[in-house]
């Protein structure tokens, strides 16, 4: 069977991820290495001017200290543009304290929320992760490393998209599709960019390309403008982007700016790291696991394994038995109170050998 498959992937000056990455700065702050401690963070970039809204508790809010965490991230990230400056722009925050009425349930560590999650792995790649979002990672981490060494006539936002040939399932056989648009300095012609471009992105593709692959560089053309001044930016807009590249089902919930309480994020966390368990000991060639949870409760309410076509029974049998599948197990299991979570925002939650839901030790 024969199909073709896309995923995308965005840089880490991408609008919504400048703010994702945010969040996740002013989270990690707001946490403090502190179980007692709650973050629920969403913000908002455009021209020069960043909001943060959300819910905390924590012992750590200082305004002043926020402002300047929220600069850092833009200065790191690399604006420093008419329309979008670290120094220029306006901070507003609206951060208020968390709803009495939900930390009944999350402060003896229930589930911040209802919600279900998903995880998954499959053989395509050393990664464990589908073939399309794997690279489109790789491209665009490969443009960030030029920029970030010297290549200053490359812009901080840019996306990529890649599309697989497959000749069965998870049986890559080579990239139909590249797109890849980046945001390039005023003074280069559009046929540099694209020739710049191409030369930095294949070599990382090289071994999955042919003559008949297409090549769409900034296919509009000039792309100056760009980052929150050319487009707002929200956080929690590319979930998609965070797992599996639309190739495994995404439960919905986002995971920046919020604590690992919430099971939007840890429970996600769980399930790729059960999953890929399931194909990295040879259980499977590919497996996607489901965890369900009511809001204030700390057992899931499911456990569902589907591994090579089948619902695998035994799988969803030996987790709830074996591994604490509550929030403060999850927390526990991967420390995750003590996780800098900026560490997680960019080119995937999954798939990244640093992140402890990536390690392979359960005997199945």
């Amino acid at each position: 069977m024969s199909y073709e498959f896309t995923s995308e992937s965005v840089s880490s000056g991408h609008p919504d991820k400048v703010a994702d990455k945010i969040s996740d700065a002013v989270a990690t702050y707001l946490i403090d290495n502190n179980l007692a401690h709650r973050a629920a963070v969403e913000t908002l970039v455009t021209t020069n001017l960043v909001t943060l809204a959300g819910e905390y508790k924590s012992d750590k809010f200082d305004k002043d200290h926020i402002e300047k965490l929220v600069r850092g991230v833009v200065k790191e990230i690399g604006y420093e543009q008419e329309g979008f400056h670290w120094e220029k722009l306006k901070v507003y925050n609206e951060l208020h304290g968390q709803s009495p009425d939900i930390a009944l349930g999350t402060d003896d560590f229930g589930a911040g929320d209802q919600g279900l999650m998903f995880g998954y792995a499959c053989n395509e790649t050393e990664s464990y992760m589908p073939s399309a979002i794997y690279y489109s990672h790789k491209i665009l981490q490969a443009l960030e490393e030029a920029r970030q060494t010297g290549q200053s006539w490359l812009g901080p936002d840019s996306k990529a998209q890649v599309t697989f040939n497959y000749d069965g399932i998870n049986k890559p056989i080579g990239i139909k599709t590249i797109v890849c648009s980046t945001q390039h300095s005023d003074d280069l012609s559009i046929e540099e960019v694209r020739e710049r471009v191409k030369a930095l992105i294949e070599p990382v593709v090289q071994d999955n390309i042919d003559s008949n692959t297409e090549w769409l560089i900034n296919p509009t053309g000039r792309f100056v403008i760009g980052g929150p001044d050319g487009d707002a930016g929200v956080t929690g807009r590319k979930i998609i982007v965070d797992t599996y590249g639309g190739y495994a089902p995404h439960g919905g919930g986002a995971f920046s700016g919020k604590d690992c309480t919430k099971v939007d994020r840890s429970a996600a966390y769980m399930a790729r790291y059960l999953a890929k368990n399931i194909v990295a000991l040879g259980k499977a060639s590919n497996a996607t696991v489901q965890l369900s949870y009511a809001i204030g409760v700390k057992e899931p309410t499911s456990v569902y394994v589907y591994a090579d076509g089948v619902v695998r029974n035994e799988f969803s049998d030996y987790f709830k038995n074996n591994i604490d599948l509550t929030p403060k197990g999850i927390i526990n299991r991967f420390d995750l109170f003590s996780l800098d979570l900026t560490k997680t925002t960019n080119y995937g939650h999954m798939g990244k050998w640093n992140m402890p839901w990536e390690v392979v030790d359960l005997e199945l």
